[in-house]
């Protein structure tokens, strides 16, 4: 998998914020065009976002569901965008020497049609994506749009 990464001007617990508010992520996720609603555990595992992917009219309703959750430090999510299929979505944090924070994803395609394309072919759509929506949870972070 091809690791992106960013370093974010604001503190882990800001960045994990916005990511554990589910109704943020439509906001940093790029393709996701809204949210239709929001499990009351997100994020713990198995809670789900329920989103739509695509631009309207042409939109896809999926979800995308916790597998992994580690407070201001990890979260692992199952993307679902059919038809193209299903990916398995890395987010790591750690504290940055200048008080900011450090994030790292990763991505790939684990079910579906989407997996038929070769490795290397899949990355070169998904890392310029990811540094994209890293760039946006960068602006919700540092702009605290999880302070209501």
């Amino acid at each position: 998998m091809i690791e992106v990464k960013r370093h974010i001007q604001a503190p882990v617990q800001d960045v994990f914020a916005v990511l554990s508010d589910g109704w943020l992520y439509a906001g940093w996720v790029v393709g996701a065009s809204r949210i239709r609603a929001v499990d009351d555990a997100w994020p713990k595992p198995g809670s789900k976002i329920h989103h739509s992917v695509g631009v309207w009219p042409a939109l896809l309703d999926d979800e995308t569901q916790v597998v992994d959750f580690v407070p201001n430090h990890r979260l692992v999510l199952q993307a679902r965008g059919w038809p193209v299929g299903e990916a398995t979505v890395y987010l790591e944090l750690e504290d940055d020497e200048d008080g900011g924070s450090l994030v790292r994803l990763q991505e790939d395609v684990s079910s579906g049609p989407g997996k038929l394309v070769p490795q290397p072919v899949r990355q070169l759509s998904i890392a310029p994506r990811n540094t994209e929506s890293l760039r946006r949870l960068a602006f919700l972070a540092e702009g605290g749009a999880y302070r209501r």
